[in-house]
């Protein structure tokens, strides 16, 4: 399974160390990482991806693939700037979203819109009477730990049982 991770370049520690602490947990448990490719959470949670033996996917914003953090195995290139984020989560089969700038913002919408699974960890608090108007069967989870939020993301993106 793909899963996306969205979170913002200029993070806090916590926010860092929480993202390496899902890639890790999605590698160990055989899932890619796509995420934005540059640095910041998104350098995070490749570095933690690949320690754990991962494969990462770096959608980036330009043309020149050097951008990537060195923890990307597969940098895309699409020049087309901040709209890169609606191919971040639409690669992606659940998102994560760790933290929150106005980046990570606009992927956990066109994540919803797009009817994926988000599950939010110290991230942005929602409301969820305004999403139920706006997006129909929203999946939104809140994760209190690198460890709920994996397993909520997995849970979420299974594809159900036929019936």
């Amino acid at each position: 399974m793909i899963i996306a991770v969205c979170g913002p370049h200029e993070a806090t520690p916590d926010e860092l160390q929480l993202a390496e602490q899902v890639g890790e947990l999605l590698a160990r448990a055989g899932h890619v990482v796509v995420c934005g490719g540059r640095g910041g959470v998104m350098e995070a949670v490749c570095r933690g991806a690949k320690r754990a033996g991962g494969i990462t996917l770096g959608i980036l914003p330009g043309v020149d693939p050097t951008q990537a953090n060195p923890w990307v195995d597969y940098p895309i290139c699409t020049g087309i700037g901040e709209a890169r984020n609606l191919a971040v989560v639409a690669t992606g089969q659940a998102v994560i979203a760790i933290g929150g700038g106005l980046g990570t913002l606009s992927e956990i919408a066109f994540a919803l819109k797009l009817g994926r699974p988000v599950v939010l960890l110290a991230s942005w608090d929602l409301d969820h009477h305004q999403l139920h108007r706006s997006v129909h069967q929203a999946h939104l989870s809140y994760a209190t730990s690198p460890e709920e939020a994996v397993a909520f993301a997995c849970a979420s993106s299974q594809p159900a049982p036929p019936t």
